[in-house]
């Protein structure tokens, strides 16, 4: 089945119907087994909600360094503290990941195949780049576990660095070997940034991405050389970044040392595994950002790396990227001091970076609002009103809101800032009323067990939508519970209105 054949029409929203209501205003402001799992997969949901707002520090952190609160999760969360809940976070081999994630993954048939299998079946049976089985799958995969996971941190970090260390599905082989270059970025995104980015530029899918696959020593007969686009984006994107002092003259000398840096293809039984060709390796020494490196093959590469990854431009450019992402569009130059300060001092220690991170004042600030992307938004939809879903279906919305996973066609990653998702927010309000319609194939709300916890029979329209609030949001804003006392909320059917018009608030649609 393609991901376009999943998608169900239904009744839209528009834009004046949500301004009508009072709840859209100011939201431009916020800067195979399928039927198995819905059969076996109880619902979760709250036997009630609590009757006082959240903790402000600890719904961000659940709302950012993780995909927003599951019904039950922030009164959970409310027993550790901002402090502990974010200590067993950072340590995700000690958090179970549950049976709520690992049966949905289990239908998925593409994977765990290694790049040969997961070739053959897609060449086999899916002339289209891009949109083959084992494609899908690893997109469908991605939004299970931030539906899903209880090692929320952990999939919020390899959803950030899958960005900085882009490849699309989109060009050819790619199709197939991104699974495989998931594989081997998860173990490291909370572990040294060395490995992440050794994991990265051996990964078969960035080889053939930027072409690195292709990159072998000077041809004497054509005089064809060395082929810098990896190189390039190792320095400009994955390391020292734009301004990080680095000179043409220093990719040329990066895309010297990585010559013969391939993987084994076609029959090999080895396919889709990095392989290092000596006989297509430049010889001699090189000089990288003023440091010699003599000759030595496949060492070259290893010192190459590093070098970049010991430099300071790269410790400030991560603490960048991350503040950029978790905190502020405007940045912080005092905290990208401080987590630049950790990276060097910690010899790019992911954890260590990341915990200070989350522990900052700055994380902290209510001044600091982000608008979630719509990856974040349509996951947190799905975890908020304890929705019960494959995540199939959901694929083609995020690819009407732009942001499909392994889809962005450049190297730099889907936009950290809220400017380029601001057109696509009707799109978001529809995908809202979908869900809490039962329009959207695979997926369902469990209406009758969220009326019980939300006492609908027996509570006033403001105690609804306080309750209703505080469900989805974790605090009952002032003007939020307003609008819908005075709306959904009056009456007894009311309660798939509010749902919709509370997913669709500036109060959830920021973070």
């Amino acid at each position: 089945m393609s991901q376009n054949e999943d998608k169900v029409a239904g009744p839209r929203v528009t834009r004046g119907a949500l301004l009508k209501s009072g709840v859209a205003v100011g939201l431009a402001s916020v800067s195979g087994c399928t039927e198995i799992v819905r059969r076996v997969v109880p619902p979760p949901v709250p036997a009630s909600v609590p009757a006082s707002d959240a903790n402000p520090r600890l719904l961000r952190l659940l709302n950012r360094a993780g995909f927003g609160p599951r019904p039950g999760d922030l009164e959970a969360a409310r027993e550790m503290g901002p402090d502990g809940w974010l200590e067993e976070q950072l340590e995700p081999r000690n958090v179970d990941e549950g049976w709520e994630v690992s049966l949905r993954l289990g239908s998925l048939d593409t994977l765990d195949l290694d790049a040969q299998d997961a070739r053959d079946f897609e060449m086999s049976n899916y002339p289209e780049v891009g949109q083959g089985q084992a494609a899908v799958e690893l997109q469908q995969a991605a939004l299970i576990r931030a539906v899903y996971s209880r090692r929320q941190l952990h999939e919020a970090m390899v959803h950030f660095w899958s960005d900085h260390f882009n490849i699309s599905q989109r060009k050819s082989d790619c199709t197939w070997l991104k699974t495989v270059d998931d594989r081997l970025l998860r173990p490291h995104v909370l572990g040294k940034f060395r490995d992440l980015v050794a994991a990265s530029a051996k990964s078969p899918a960035m080889l053939y991405y930027l072409d690195n696959a292709k990159n072998r020593k000077r041809d004497p007969d054509t005089g064809s050389g060395p082929n810098e686009n990896y190189a390039r984006e190792l320095l400009e994107l994955h390391t020292l970044g734009v301004h990080g002092g680095y000179s043409l003259k220093d990719i040329q000398e990066v895309a010297r040392c990585l010559t013969g840096w391939s993987y084994h293809d076609g029959l090999h039984w080895q396919a889709g595994r990095f392989n290092f060709e000596a006989d297509r390796h430049e010889a001699g020494s090189k000089r990288v950002l003023g440091k010699l490196i003599p000759a030595g093959g496949l060492d070259e590469g290893e010192e190459v790396l590093d070098i970049v990854c010991n430099h300071p431009s790269t410790a400030r450019y991560v603490a960048w990227k991350l503040v950029r992402r978790f905190v502020s569009d405007r940045g912080s130059p005092a905290l990208e001091r401080r987590l630049a300060a950790v990276f060097t001092r910690t010899g790019g220690d992911l954890r260590a970076v990341t915990g200070e991170l989350f522990r900052s004042e700055e994380f902290g600030d209510p001044r600091n609002r982000k608008l979630k992307r719509p990856f974040d938004f349509v996951a947190g939809a799905l975890r908020a009103t304890a929705a019960n879903t494959d995540c199939r279906s959901s694929l083609r919305w995020l690819e009407d809101l732009g942001q499909l996973p392994f889809k962005w066609p450049m190297p730099d990653g889907y936009p950290e800032r809220a400017a380029p998702w601001l057109s696509g927010l009707l799109p978001r309000w529809n995908f809202a009323l979908s869900l809490v319609q039962g329009e959207i194939a695979g997926a369902t709300v469990p209406l009758q067990e969220l009326e019980r916890g939300l006492r609908w029979d027996s509570s006033s329209p403001h105690a609804r939508a306080a309750a209703t609030a505080r469900l989805l949001i974790g605090v009952a804003h002032p003007d939020l519970t307003s609008s819908l006392a005075l709306g959904p909320c009056i009456r007894p059917n009311g309660l798939r209105e509010a749902l919709c018009l509370t997913l669709a608030s500036p109060q959830f649609q920021g973070r």
